[in-house]
């Protein structure tokens, strides 16, 4: 192979014996996994809402950042249920840029993957330990997930993933909810055959091992919106997209059938000032169709302390340095105005 083995990485048992987890910890990430799932199979009627900045990038910001939704949480506790999106690892388009906290714990240093599966463990039972949370990430590299498997509330597949056979087949493994976004050119049953294929059993390669999963039955649905041959960004959240989808899982038998909606992305154009009008025109139709109100569980926001997005090395304190997030003081008025449908 034309590359350098650099090192060989601890394994995942290793990692968790470095970095353990509490009685206390196991038993706050037990009880929110059991809510997560009662609200994406319909025994809960919350709404989730899966907020968050756009890349996990500085652990004090985050935590920072999530210490606040803690306390909104305390607030909105009988209509929302809150997931701190803490995405530790980013996709890139052309493969350029900053890909993440697990790549680079640092921004502006070289790669360094063991430190960053260390950050990348250490944040995320932070956000269980000092804020009685529990996340979600992106599951952008299947043979990882076993660094974090203790410790994840929700996971997603992303537009680039959601074909791919490993991600697939690892999701049928995974004992939590898993959304699986449609794919970047818009088309449906790509992200069914996906949600098909993480609810059924399987038998695969994991990690040099000969696995079989028992199949995920709380996989389900992430509306992005596509990019159209014309590179134009197209929505997909409207009443007639949803209504679409809700036929799709009618004739495929799939269970516990769920939609959410992802606000960023090919949705608002990335235009984060636009997630919440969008989070508004959901619930209004959500609201006047019972059967859009059983399917559409909750909605993916990318937020952050301060508005926009920023370059790395600028030194913004909470401000991303991807995608550009909603700040704080609209998040706040938008989960507010959430709990009051």
């Amino acid at each position: 192979m034309n590359v350098d083995f650099e090192k060989k990485l601890t394994i995942p048992m290793e990692v968790k014996k470095m970095f353990p987890l509490d009685e206390e910890m196991r038993l706050t990430i037990e009880n929110r996994r059991k809510q997560i799932k009662k609200i994406i199979s319909g025994q809960d009627d919350r709404l989730l809402l899966i907020i968050g900045p756009c890349s996990a990038d500085n652990e004090d910001s985050v935590l920072d950042y999530i210490s606040r939704l803690r306390e909104i949480q305390e607030k909105v506790k009988e209509k929302i249920m809150i997931v701190p999106r803490v995405f530790t690892n980013k996709p890139r388009t052309t493969g350029d840029g900053y890909k993440g906290l697990l790549h680079q714990p640092d921004p502006e240093e070289k790669p360094d993957l063991f430190k960053g599966i260390i950050a990348t463990r250490e944040m995320h039972m932070k956000v269980v330990k000092e804020n009685g949370f529990v996340s979600a990430d992106e599951m952008l590299y299947p043979e990882n997930y076993r660094y974090l498997d203790d410790l994840l509330g929700y996971t997603t597949v992303g537009a680039r993933s959601v074909e791919n056979q490993q991600h697939r087949l690892t999701a049928s493994g995974v004992e939590i909810p898993v959304g699986m976004k449609n794919p970047t050119g818009g088309d449906l049953s790509v992200m069914m055959n996906a949600i098909h294929a993480a609810q059924h059993k399987h038998s695969f390669l994991y990690r040099g091992w000969a696995v079989h999963s028992y199949g995920n039955p709380y996989a389900h649905a992430v509306l992005r919106g596509f990019t159209n041959n014309r590179g134009r960004s197209v929505p997909n959240y409207h009443y007639e997209d949803v209504k679409n989808v809700i036929e799709l899982y009618a004739s495929s038998g799939l269970e516990n059938p769920a939609i959410v909606i992802d606000t960023n992305h090919a949705n608002s154009g990335k235009d984060p000032f636009e997630q919440p009008r969008i989070v508004d025109e959901v619930l209004n139709f959500r609201k006047s169709h019972d059967d859009i109100k059983k399917l559409v569980k909750g909605f993916l926001i990318e937020s952050y302390i301060e508005d926009g997005a920023q370059k790395i090395g600028e030194g913004i304190y909470g401000k991303s340095i991807t995608d550009a997030c909603l700040g704080w003081p609209k998040t706040e008025k938008l989960i507010m105005e959430v709990a009051e449908y």
